[in-house]
């Protein structure tokens, strides 16, 4: 990708196979560096991949910036107010990835409810050598209250699958949402009621300074001890030492975590050497049936805003 005659974009690389096949023969690639460094009006398009920051500096380092193309959802690594004083479009990848993250999200209630990953463990060692049937108890899914804080499209999913493990399902929203309720059957509550009556609490929230911090110490303290935390929505959004306080010392039963605060965390970090916490390594949209469709849209609104054309998916919110 170096031929001079087509628009250079800067990309946190390495890519994924996938998206430098969509870009291949379209944009000439140049390293991120670039718009750490220095300045460059050459530069038209910015691809962000792997979620490092965008910022007004980095935007005017880039004078010729005509589009910001966000692989994934999330953009709370996006200063939005700085690119929309700029008048330069951010696009993301809504709605394609709302089945695979709702399917993680129960993955991990699940793995963490019936203590999953530690049986695994305990399987594969040499202890394990001959069935005890008191051993590695879990708690039941089924028929148990789950409660959704960020009831969006991810959410209406999570809700959506809980149906069929017949739970109680609670949700806690900015706004209450009457046509889920009437669809699905869920019950609104307040934010500290949800939290003291359900088995197990998902996160879903995005990352604003509303929500970081969000689950504290004082918000685990309210919550049952038998209860499970799931956490699919951004690491801050925990309090990552009162939530390994609360593991450490029986607060709450157990967690479920596809992303973390720090991300990842210091491989010497305490929470890793608890045994009542599943950890994935963000995985909540990595299908290849999913990340296929992240790259088309993704691709797909770099290259309308390169030619001046209005996104696919373009984000109004602050």
């Amino acid at each position: 990708m170096t031929d001079g005659s087509l628009p250079r974009i800067v990309a946190d690389t390495p890519l994924d196979e996938v998206v430098l096949e969509l870009l291949d023969g379209r944009v000439e690639i140049v390293p991120w560096s670039v718009a750490l460094e220095g300045s460059d009006s050459s530069v038209t398009g910015l691809y962000t991949y792997g979620h490092l920051p965008v910022d007004g500096p980095m935007m005017d380092r880039l004078p010729g910036l005509k589009v910001i193309s966000n692989y994934g959802v999330g953009v709370d690594h996006i200063h939005l107010p700085d690119a929309r004083e700029r008048n330069i479009p951010v696009g993301n990848t809504p709605g394609i990835l709302n089945g695979a993250t709702a399917d993680m999200a129960f993955t991990l209630l699940l793995a963490a409810g019936r203590r999953l990953v530690e049986g695994d463990r305990y399987a594969r060692g040499p202890e394990f050598t001959h069935y005890d049937p008191g051993y590695i108890l879990g708690r039941e899914i089924h028929g148990s209250v789950l409660g959704i804080i960020g009831m969006g499209r991810i959410g209406t999913q999570v809700a959506q699958r809980a149906q069929g493990f017949e739970m109680r399902v609670l949700y806690h929203n900015r706004t209450r949402r009457p046509d889920i309720e009437a669809e699905l059957g869920v019950q609104y509550a307040e934010f500290e009621t949800l939290l003291a009556e359900s088995d197990y609490v998902v996160l879903m929230v995005p990352l604003t300074d509303e929500t970081r911090g969000l689950i504290d110490a004082a918000a685990l303290a309210k919550m049952k001890p038998t209860a499970t935390l799931v956490n699919i929505a951004r690491g801050p959004v925990v309090d990552t030492q009162a939530l390994y306080e609360a593991l450490r010392d029986g607060v709450i039963y157990a967690a479920g975590l596809d992303v973390t605060d720090p991300e990842p965390l210091p491989r010497d970090h305490p929470l890793l050497g608890l045994e009542n916490v599943t950890i994935a390594p963000h995985l909540g949209s990595a299908t290849i049936e999913t990340r296929q469709k992240m790259a088309e849209m993704s691709v797909a609104n770099l290259m309308a805003g390169l030619a001046g054309d209005e996104l696919l998916n373009r984000i109004e919110g602050p």
